[in-house]
C-alpha cells in the first residue's frame, strides 16, 4: 500500500484521488499512519470474493454442539 506524508498529500490530493489505487493510500504524520483513503466500490457485486474464508470456514466448528444429529430418529 502506498504511503504519503500529510503535507505531500495536501499538495497533490486531487491528482492522487484521480489515480487512487484499489488498496488505497495511507497518509502519515511524522512517520505514523493517521488515515487511509480508499476508493468507493461501485456496486455490492464487487464485494463477492473479496474476503475468502472470512465468513465461513469449513474447519470451524463454531456452530457445532459436538452432538451428532440424525433427522430420521
Amino acid at each position: 500500500m502506498q504511503e504519503i506524508n500529510a503535507s505531500e498529500f495536501r499538495k497533490r490530493c486531487l491528482a492522487l484521488m484521480d489515480k487512487l489505487p484499489a488498496e488505497g493510500i495511507v497518509i502519515t504524520k511524522h512517520g505514523r499512519p493517521v488515515a487511509r483513503i480508499t476508493p468507493i466500490r461501485k456496486s455490492p457485486a464487487e464485494l463477492i470474493g473479496s474476503c475468502p474464508g472470512f465468513l465461513f470456514d469449513n474447519d470451524d466448528d463454531l456452530f457445532s454442539t459436538g452432538i451428532e444429529w440424525d433427522a430420521h430418529s
